[in-house]
């Protein structure tokens, strides 16, 4: 028997229940609860054999696709630690996370769209893989002999890993660390957010009650990568319901379109670009099966013109709200609320045990409801600490063990909360805590303003807004008579000094999404206006 706090017992409890039912449909094969149990018991045995133990870590450089969920929930049986290596990331990210985390094993996909896995691994530091014991090979793809490995690195496909016969005992207890996640912060090197069994398990179960995904007919479409918190809280959800899961390796939206009439999918979790894209992919009747999709908004704030555009086709659209120490899906929006409030980013906690309050960032004095402040939350789904910095979890984590976000949001009273943007992004204007999105939707009301991002500059009087525009097709930025109009409608601290067009917002594209570069556009402001002064 799997204890239910261990992170394992989401796919071996279905596989005990309803073996044959379907977990996953990937690479156009179907994998039953039963058979993808026993693949991850395989791949548990297989690391034993390679003398990994509890406590150690597991580098998991993959793609979505059924090796990286097999053995993730090895880890989990075995109680090491799996640690999360984006796709995209190259030899300096690469051999950081591996070097820190004190790898023994990286499991990784040579033939993945044509990464060229060897010449990464070549010019990484020798020293910072001088841990690893084993390299597991993933998929068709195998690593040259040339490959600068440490000569007592076993090199074996991940067949050859699950060629035992399958482990049946569970090691771990619910309190230990089985997921570590990147996440960037104000030291170079990016921190490692430790996540524990049963607290994974908890947030798994209290999301798929609240999405409603233990519905008979629930099945979910898996575009985001496992890599983030966001991918990964959407499958452990999935699987806490029992129900099956539609895998791409990466994102395309005509072929998300096709999965999800194929299958009938009716759950669909991302980004609003990725919705949005599958929407203009997306014919007649092809969508009709999806009656629930959540968002999160990285990009562009709230996106009540997609939610209605979905509900038209009988999709309910919600915002959301997660971060990495929280792990995504900590609170969404609730899909009975009218469109322009569950549009918004962030909503009521999925747990009951979960906590907000919102506090002065300078003082910390808790404020009221309505009062915009730092969003500091608690509850099941928060990190176990960052692995190997407990100075840094001291800082991010408080005595009664609230997470300080560093978002700034308000509560409003029942329950629930508004993201509002970063704190780093926030602008203090006029002596006032203003959210740059109040800013640009109202820019956005402008006819010739297809998206709006604004940003603050230093000035001896005190921060200035300046804001960046996309414009519609055929259209041209009258600069004068868009800040007229702020003068006449806005605050005169929220006012931008200067507007700007811009072909295309700087974004960086993380496993989270993509989101906009604000400090490229915050130099690019300055350096804009110190080139236009005398």
């Amino acid at each position: 028997m799997v204890p239910d706090h261990s992170l394992c017992a989401l796919i071996a409890g279905p596989a005990a229940r309803s073996p044959e039912s379907t977990a996953l449909w990937v690479d156009g094969s179907s994998w039953s609860y039963a058979a993808l149990d026993e693949r991850s018991r395989r791949f548990a045995a297989g690391l034993v054999g390679l003398g990994v133990g509890p406590g150690e870590r597991v580098a998991f450089w993959l793609p979505n696709g059924l090796a990286y969920l097999a053995l993730l929930f090895a880890c989990a049986r075995i109680g090491a630690i799996a640690v999360a290596v984006n796709t995209r990331f190259r030899a300096e990210e690469v051999g950081d996370i591996i070097g820190r985390s004190g790898a023994r094993v990286l499991a990784l996909a040579p033939g993945f769209r044509g990464i060229d896995f060897p010449s990464i691994l070549a010019r990484v530091d020798p020293a910072r893989l001088e841990k690893l014991d084993a390299v597991v090979q993933c998929g068709s793809g195998v690593l040259p002999a040339s490959a600068p490995l440490p000569s007592r690195a076993r090199r074996l496909s991940e067949d050859e890993l699950a060629a035992g016969p399958p482990l049946d005992s569970v090691t771990a207890s619910g309190a230990a660390g089985v997921a570590i996640f990147t996440t960037s912060g104000t030291t170079r090197a990016p921190k490692f957010v430790l996540h524990g069994q049963a607290g994974i398990a908890r947030h798994a179960r209290d999301v798929a009650r609240r999405f409603e995904l233990d519905a008979p007919d629930a099945a979910s479409l898996q575009a985001l990568p496992l890599c983030g918190v966001f991918g990964f809280s959407q499958a452990m959800a999935t699987f806490a319901a029992g129900r099956p899961l539609a895998l791409m390796s990466a994102f395309d939206a005509e072929e998300a379109v096709r999965l999800v009439a194929r299958h009938r999918l009716t759950h669909a979790i991302g980004t609003d670009d990725m919705l949005e894209r599958m929407a203009d992919s997306a014919a007649s009747g092809q969508l009709a099966s999806l009656r629930f999709a959540a968002y999160a908004s990285f990009a562009r704030g709230t996106r009540d013109d997609l939610a209605r555009r979905l509900e038209g086709g009988g999709t309910r659209l919600v915002g959301l709200y997660g971060m990495s120490e929280l792990l995504a899906l900590y609170a969404a929006q609730r899909p009975g609320d009218p469109v322009e409030v569950r549009a918004r980013p962030g909503g009521f906690p999925v747990s009951a045990d979960a906590a907000i309050r919102i506090s002065d960032p300078e003082t910390g004095q808790i404020k009221a409801p309505g009062e915009p402040g730092m969003l500091e939350l608690k509850g099941p789904s928060a990190m176990l600490g960052y692995f190997g910095d407990e100075e840094a979890t001291r800082a991010a984590v408080s005595a009664d063990g609230y997470v300080r976000t560093g978002d700034l949001g308000l509560a409003l009273g029942d329950g629930s909360f508004i993201f509002l943007a970063r704190m780093g992004d926030a602008l203090r204007l006029g002596g006032f805590l203003v959210s740059p999105r109040e800013i640009e939707d109202f820019l956005e009301e402008e006819p010739s303003i297809a998206a709006a991002q604004v940003v603050g500059i230093p000035d001896p009087g005190g921060a200035k807004p300046v804001a960046f525009v996309r414009l519609t097709p055929g259209s041209r930025l009258d600069e004068a008579a868009v800040i007229d109009r702020c003068r006449d409608r806005l605050a005169r601290h929220k006012v931008p000094v200067r507007v700007f067009a811009l072909d295309v917002f700087p974004v960086t594209v993380g496993p989270n999404g993509t989101k906009i570069q604000r400090n490229k556009l915050r130099d690019t402001a300055i350096e804009l206006l110190d080139r236009g002064r005398p």
